[in-house]
């Protein structure tokens, strides 16, 4: 008698055993049935007996076959247990923010799928800012966002790490209509007396808020008055369509119909766009999110300012670690 039996061979009779048909036995176990039938001859001589009665219409056990398939499960069973006491704890998903389903924080998540097995889910939520974002990642609903940390609380700011991911282009959503629409490019200054849109009176995206009133000091460009906090993206292009405003973006925006994208310039305004997550955090799907970023990063220059002149709030500078 065999003290050493293969649990290959023991799951296969067992198929067999409780299908009682082997085309259907090999389907269960995904194997071809040659392969099967070649596992339950090998394990009938292993045992020494006969383990089932094969005609051309059915397949039953013999008495051997009966005496072995309780030994079978429990041995199986055993077997299981013994493999998961010590099988790595499958990853739990990570929540990754990235704002709407366009534009860099998106595209370093698809990147980083690419590197994680099946098992590492990387699970998308769609907050409108940073600042509320963070605000879930330091109370750890959320994992990772992105954004502009340079504008978060100190309090929350010192639970958070980062990681700098682009210096990102910002641009002006126009009406087709528009005086400037017809432009390739806005240059900042003929905003002078125009009225935009720069998510005023919506607390989740403060971070975004304030970086707009600092780009509008001294140039006469004014922000739309504080409106509700617009959840969605369909819901904001009925909004602004609605209201005909011009409203300030970055180069990788959602499309409006009847408006247009215009990249600004003279000088180029930038949006820094950090990886935000909770200090102390270790996941695999964080790893390959840190990767994709500095990888991207690389193979676009997204974290070299233009050649032409460029415009960054200073605390910003400093943050981003930018050079030049």
């Amino acid at each position: 008698m065999p003290y050493d039996i293969d649990p290959r061979l023991l799951r296969a009779f067992l198929a067999v055993a409780e299908e009682l048909h082997f085309t259907r036995a090999a389907a269960r176990l995904y194997i071809a049935q040659q392969a099967l039938s070649r596992d339950i001859r090998r394990l009938e001589r292993e045992l020494g007996a006969a383990l089932f009665v094969r005609t051309t219409r059915q397949v039953s056990l013999t008495a051997d076959g009966t005496r072995l398939l309780p030994l079978a499960r429990r041995v199986l069973t055993a077997h299981d247990e013994l493999a998961g006491a010590f099988r790595a704890a499958p990853e739990r998903p990570l929540l990754v923010d990235v704002g709407v389903p366009i534009g860099t924080a998106h595209g370093v998540l698809e990147a980083a799928r690419d590197r994680v097995p099946d098992s590492c889910e990387l699970v998308a939520r769609f907050h409108s800012g940073l600042t509320g974002a963070a605000a879930e990642v330091a109370a750890g609903r959320l994992d990772v966002s992105f954004g502009r940390i340079a504008a978060l609380p100190p309090g929350i700011r010192a639970g958070l790490d980062h990681q700098p991911v682009r210096l990102e282009p910002m641009a002006v959503l126009l009406r087709e209509d528009h005086p400037l629409a017809a432009r390739p490019a806005v240059v900042l200054a003929a905003l002078a007396g125009e009225t935009l849109y720069t998510a005023a009176g919506n607390p989740q995206t403060a971070e975004w808020t304030d970086l707009a009133e600092r780009l509008f000091a001294g140039r006469g460009i004014a922000a739309a008055e504080p409106f509700p906090e617009i959840e969605g993206s369909q819901e904001f292009v009925r909004v602004v369509r609605k209201r005909g405003w011009s409203v300030l973006a970055s180069v990788e925006f959602i499309e409006v119909p009847g408006m247009v994208l215009r990249p600004l310039v003279d000088p180029v305004p930038l949006s820094p766009v950090s990886m935000v997550w909770r200090r102390g955090l270790r996941h695999p799907g964080l790893d390959a999110l840190r990767a994709a970023a500095r990888e991207l990063a690389g193979r676009h220059g997204w974290l070299v300012p233009p050649g032409s002149a460029w415009w960054l709030p200073e605390e910003d500078v400093r943050v981003m670690g930018v050079r030049g």
